[in-house]
């Protein structure tokens, strides 16, 4: 039964976890690839920039949830999360097989943290959700 507990509180690694993921997203574009062969400097800023907006809002979210727990922030992280999934398609780098990789898997990634944060979450009321690390 102590087992299911650990699983059933929401830690405050858990948001350093998310805080991390934001960083690593931002950082991405960069992140070793297979040659970007014909993408545009065009193609390039609207990738670049919307990592870099997805990543920081995945940042920000993480550390609000850090000083201010709301469930909307996790239900925000997911929203990201699942953007960064079908962004490759959205924007046309798909065939970019590295950065398409490190988006889906970022992307999955926040997705399952804030799933489960939400679902550590789901039952508790306000004064418990301000409580959370303290």
């Amino acid at each position: 039964m102590s087992h299911l507990s650990f699983f059933k509180t929401h830690r405050t690694w858990e948001d350093w976890l998310g805080m991390a993921l934001g960083v690593l997203i931002v950082l991405s574009p960069w992140f070793p690839t297979q040659a970007p062969h014909e993408m545009v400097d065009a193609e390039r800023s609207f990738i670049v920039l919307n990592t870099f907006t997805v990543g920081l809002l995945v940042f920000g979210l993480a550390q609000l949830e850090y000083v201010a727990l709301q469930r909307w922030e996790e239900v925000a992280e997911i929203l990201l999360g699942l953007w960064l999934i079908v962004s490759p398609y959205i924007f046309g780098y798909w065939e970019e097989g590295m950065l398409r990789l490190w988006h889906t898997t970022l992307g999955g990634l926040v997705v399952l943290l804030a799933g489960f944060q939400l679902w550590q979450d789901w039952d508790l009321n306000e004064q418990e959700l301000a409580r959370h690390g303290q």
